[in-house]
């Protein structure tokens, strides 16, 4: 990503970037089970009887409790990319809360913050999220 867009979107930018340099890092490795693995992440968020929206926010629930910094950024940004509002987040955001407890408060600070990147972002360049 640009400069410009570190600058209006630092998190995102830089969320981005690192995923995209270590992804590509880890799958040059070419290890198969490495491979199967990302294959198989990819799969259990596409749709099926349960669809994608509710799937990526059962991911942003489990990445909260498990405090995850990178899984919940993932998850907020393809979460965005489904159209959720601000309203469906807060309420997986409590649920998170009160599975993990007050430790997750930090984690969803940081939430927070991606979020209103990513939302802003949804509104002013949305093909962005398409990472």
């Amino acid at each position: 990503m640009n400069n410009d867009l570190s600058e209006k979107w630092p998190r995102f930018s830089e969320f981005v970037e690192f995923r995209e340099e270590m992804n590509e890092k880890i799958l040059d490795l070419d290890h198969l089970g490495i491979k199967r693995f990302f294959t198989l992440d990819d799969r259990a968020y596409t749709d099926g009887a349960i669809p994608v929206k509710y799937k990526e926010l059962m991911g942003l629930v489990a990445s909260l409790v498990l405090k995850c910094e990178g899984c919940i950024n993932y998850h907020i940004a393809t979460s965005v990319r489904q159209d959720i509002s601000r309203k469906e987040f807060s309420e997986a955001f409590n649920i998170g809360l009160i599975i993990g407890g007050s430790i997750i408060i930090p984690h969803l600070r940081e939430a927070v913050a991606f979020l209103d990147e990513c939302l802003e972002i949804r509104e002013q360049q949305p093909e962005l999220l398409d990472f």
